[in-house]
């Protein structure tokens, strides 16, 4: 997956010298915007899960994740502790979507949690009415596990969506 995508655009390792263009994509993208200090901890916590999607040197899309500690919900061990990934956010500029950048971007991620942070499941919230993020998910296969009432600032309900990554 990484490496040269549709031979224009390519997926790497978020580096600080991206912190505006990534910052700038979420602003442009989403209404839940991070601070800067929240983009710049994610990066230093968890560099393996911060990525990039690049087309001629500039930024168009990006994933940033954290890993998490906690008693497993997808276990066949019930309240086994283990290690999972949490998509905190996802965005591809308007002009760049529909073009495979968001699936490599999550399965580069989903691929790195395993194998830097040895995560054995992933979660993430999506807004119940983003039609095309919770098909995209479905496709990488996710699955909707609760429903959050009133989780966005605007009071939208969230689909928590789960994907085992390993035993």
């Amino acid at each position: 997956m990484e490496g040269k995508m549709a031979s224009t655009y390519s997926i790497r390792k978020f580096e600080l010298k991206d912190l505006y263009q990534v910052i700038s994509i979420n602003r442009r993208c989403l209404p839940e915007n991070y601070s800067e200090g929240f983009f710049i901890s994610l990066y230093r916590n968890f560099p393996e899960t911060f990525i990039v999607a690049e087309k001629d040197g500039v930024v168009v899309g990006y994933i940033m994740c954290r890993i998490e500690s906690g008693l497993s919900n997808i276990s066949f061990t019930p309240f086994s502790i283990s290690k999972k990934g949490h998509i905190i956010s996802i965005a591809v500029l308007p002009e760049h979507q529909r073009k495979g950048l968001g699936q490599a971007l999550i399965e580069k991620a989903l691929e790195n949690m395993v194998k830097f942070y040895n995560a054995k499941s992933c979660y993430l919230e999506v807004r119940v009415s983003n039609e095309p993020a919770i098909r995209l998910y479905k496709k990488i296969g996710f699955e909707v596990h609760t429903v959050i009432r009133g989780y966005y600032a605007d009071g939208e309900n969230a689909y928590v969506m789960i994907k085992r990554l390993q035993e």
